[in-house]
């Protein structure tokens, strides 16, 4: 338990996954029950309070394996789309799971209890929610729950957009939130990671993860004439994406935005801040062979 990474790890000092019985010595295994997430977004908190520390967010239609309910409305489980594991208010959640056939790929859209954009909307659905569409009524698909989303918004589940920084750039203005990766707010890592899931390419939550897992390690250019659009840039605890050979989009703490900057400027004044140089490049394969 010492060594695990409690990001991932679906296990405490009082019960565990049961998948891990073998691995991870608990006083109790939970074999876990799959619930999906029916809010707009839902926090994944690292303790069962609301001003807990938030460890990332989870999107309309992500699946979230419930191992503990307690009495005061948290759940305590894992994602599965990237892992991580926390506390979710339970009532995000439901047992109504079917399976996703679109998926948003605007920024924001809302989600209607009937077929007008005059109604009140239900929730507001980030890039990336999921959803089982089951008819259409124009302009509005249908959702297998009776609700009504804007048919335009939605692509296929398994489409794959081209470029992923193309994605990452409709993010620009958009706030800087720790933790975050909806279009109120989103981190470093959290831009990456919708934007290269959004491409059809798997992403971990959290830079150390990113920098460890994605593409392959580039030399580091003193004029940057080697580097491509898709380039990821990692400094300790942050990370951005190259839009060309000199400009860097990122979510960035200093400006409080995703902004997209020359990418000298930012090595220089997050050296200056004393956060560090430039840890690694790194390029990824899919992006050099589309």
């Amino acid at each position: 338990m010492n060594h695990a990474d409690r990001r991932l790890t679906p296990a405490r000092p009082d019960l565990a996954a049961d998948h891990l019985r073998g691995m991870i010595e608990s006083p109790r295994y939970v074999a876990g029950e799959r619930q999906i997430v029916f809010d707009g977004s839902a926090d994944l908190r690292r303790a069962p309070v609301p001003d807990a520390p938030l460890e990332t967010e989870a999107l309309h239609g992500e699946i979230f394996t419930v191992y503990d309910r307690d009495d005061e409305g948290w759940s305590w489980g894992q994602l599965e789309r990237d892992g991580y594991v926390g506390f979710m208010p339970s009532k995000a959640l439901t047992g109504d799971i079917a399976a996703p056939t679109h998926r948003v790929s605007v920024l924001r859209s809302f989600l209607y209890g009937g077929p007008s954009i005059k109604l009140p909307p239900m929730a507001a659905l980030s890039l990336g929610s999921r959803v089982t569409i089951i008819g259409w009524k124009e302009p509005f698909a249908i959702t297998h729950r009776g609700h009504y989303i804007i048919a335009d918004h939605l692509v296929a589940v398994d489409h794959v957009e081209r470029d992923f920084v193309a994605v990452a750039e409709r993010f620009l203005g958009i706030p800087y939130y720790w933790g975050g990766k909806t279009s109120l707010g989103l981190d470093c890592s959290g831009l990456m990671q919708a934007s290269l899931n959004a491409a059809g390419i798997p992403a971990p939550r959290d830079t150390d993860m990113q920098e460890s897992m994605l593409g392959a390690p580039l030399a580091w250019p003193d004029d940057f004439s080697t580097l491509e659009r898709g380039d990821l840039i990692f400094w300790k605890g942050h990370v951005g994406v190259m839009r060309d050979a000199t400009e860097l989009v990122h979510a960035s703490g200093h400006q409080m935005l995703v902004v997209c900057e020359p990418l000298r400027h930012a090595v220089d004044r997050i050296l200056a801040k004393g956060a560090g140089p430039v840890t690694s490049i790194r390029r990824l394969p899919a992006l050099s062979a589309q």
